[in-house]
């Protein structure tokens, strides 16, 4: 069995594992629904993990490409210079334009936003409720305004709001649309499993070389270390994701596009692989 197969295996024991418990415990919140967004977790006093606001999520998962992005470049940096190859950083600058499509633009509005749009998906931002006790109120505006990510309030667009809601809200209010309902791909899982797959694929030759007990910098023995428990991070938090947000439907096409993402980019690699790394590994152990 390949490592590849291996990694493959442990990130969907994650993502399914993680979803299938979601299912039978009740565990998870429909992320898509704007009544329940700006709500706490129903279990965010039961575990960290459950909260928005938690460390990993705030310092580490919504960074995960940069964080990958540092791993793979203090690998590379710290190698011997007879296994480093411009084919490294193709791959590395492929998987970015991916990832950036997905998430951030893909002429004009990103894929994930289109996704959201075309299955019934709304631009809405959450006015405070009339009264204490009541739920927000949820006021839909064109899509537009959710794609160049303005920020709206009475003042700039009064055109969005009528008297009466404007009566309900303090001059100063002013929020930014999100969008909801429809089907909102877990980018999390999907940005995830495209870093696991990736930063596995560029530890796979260090790996390689720790096993055979070859000479090796402590530098590069650092950066194995640090990529290593990074990679052991994103499998866990695929887990954490999977218990507790999105539903299952949204979280798997997040890991089947993520895995899709990973296939893209090594395409043009394609029967490259063994002529490019297998005599630069030999050349290193000699």
């Amino acid at each position: 069995m390949s490592q590849r197969t291996i990694i493959l295996a442990l990130l969907s024991v994650a993502v399914l594992g993680g979803t299938l418990y979601s299912v039978i415990n009740h565990t998870y919140v429909d992320t898509s629904d704007p009544l329940l967004a700006h709500l706490p977790h129903p279990l965010h006093n039961q575990s960290l993990f459950a909260r928005k606001t938690n460390i990993f999520n705030t310092l580490f998962i919504k960074k995960a490409w940069g964080w990958t992005s540092g791993a793979f470049a203090l690998l590379w940096l710290t190698s011997s210079p007879t296994t480093r190859h411009l084919q490294s950083w193709l791959k590395w600058s492929a998987a970015t334009m991916v990832w950036a499509t997905f998430v951030a633009w893909f002429f004009g509005p990103a894929i994930f936003e289109r996704l959201t749009v075309a299955s019934g998906g709304e631009c809405v931002v959450s006015l405070p409720p009339g009264s204490p006790g009541q739920s927000p109120i949820i006021l839909a505006v064109p899509a537009e305004y959710c794609f160049t990510r303005t920020i709206i309030s009475p003042q700039t667009h009064p055109a969005l709001f009528t008297t009466s809601l404007v009566s309900t809200l303090d001059g100063a209010w002013k929020a930014r649309p999100r969008l909801y309902k429809g089907h909102d791909v877990s980018g999390h899982i999907f940005l995830l499993t495209l870093s696991v797959l990736f930063l596995h694929d560029q530890l796979q030759p260090a790996w390689r070389l720790v096993a055979l007990n070859k000479p090796t910098t402590l530098a590069y023995k650092t950066a194995i270390a640090l990529s290593t428990s990074l990679l052991a991070l994103w499998i866990g938090m695929c887990l954490a994701t999977s218990i507790y947000w999105h539903s299952p439907f949204e979280k798997l096409t997040g890991f089947a596009m993520g895995i899709a993402a990973f296939a893209f980019i090594q395409l043009p690699f394609i029967g490259q692989v063994e002529r490019v790394q297998q005599p630069a590994l030999a050349t290193r152990l000699d």
